[in-house]
């Protein structure tokens, strides 16, 4: 019969494949966490499914690799890309667009898009006011998950804006009261207004 690893190396292991999943995700550009703790497992020959870190862990390790070892100019660069989904807000402020995901929790790597949810009565309304604005779209389904279990297929657009991929799922209008659940934490996700951003950015 297989010994149990004591609990102490348990959390020894979790945090090592924690920081070596973050150092993926930061230098090789990984933006997918389950594809990060299968590399960080492969590399640390680790074979245990019970030993991966939860998506949360790994978050941890991000914001503290990225304020350690992050080069210099990278706080200039999220600030970038917070200022372009400010321009993009503006752009949709009909639709009360708000910034969620990695550039707003600040642990964007180089593959991260800016997701910025919008919310309408048809999505056809969102992608009059993307064209006119001169982005060129893809359709997209994404799927959210709720409170409850509940799973729905989001439609929305993928864009680029001055070189850096855009998000923009279009939510029901009533969508903006309840935030999905996010992948990292499963509680609701962070979602900043126009003017949490322009705060946050002011700092």
């Amino acid at each position: 019969m297989a010994r149990r690893m004591p609990k102490a190396l348990q959390f020894e292991l979790r945090e090592r494949l924690a920081q070596e999943s973050a150092r993926l995700m930061i230098e090789h550009g990984i933006g997918d966490f389950g594809l990060a703790k299968r590399k960080a497992a492969e590399r640390l020959a680790v074979t245990s499914l019970g030993a991966l870190p939860s998506n949360a862990q790994i978050e941890a390790c991000l914001v503290e690799r990225q304020r350690i070892f992050a080069p210099a100019g990278f706080g200039d660069w999220i600030a970038h890309m917070r200022r372009l989904a400010l321009d993009l807000m503006r752009q949709l402020e009909s639709f009360e667009p708000r910034l969620a995901g990695p550039v707003l929790a600040g642990t964007a790597t180089s593959t991260s898009r800016i997701e910025v949810h919008v919310f309408a009565a048809s999505a056809e309304a969102v992608a009059f006011a993307l064209e006119h604005h001169g982005h060129r779209l893809s359709n997209c389904l994404q799927r959210f998950r709720f409170g409850g279990g509940r799973q729905e297929q989001v439609p929305g657009y993928r864009f680029e804006l001055d070189g850096a991929a855009v998000l923009t799922p279009v939510f029901p209008e009533h969508g903006i009261r309840e935030a999905p659940l996010s992948s990292i934490n499963q509680r609701p996700m962070a979602r900043a207004s126009r003017r949490d951003l322009e705060a946050l950015l002011a700092v």
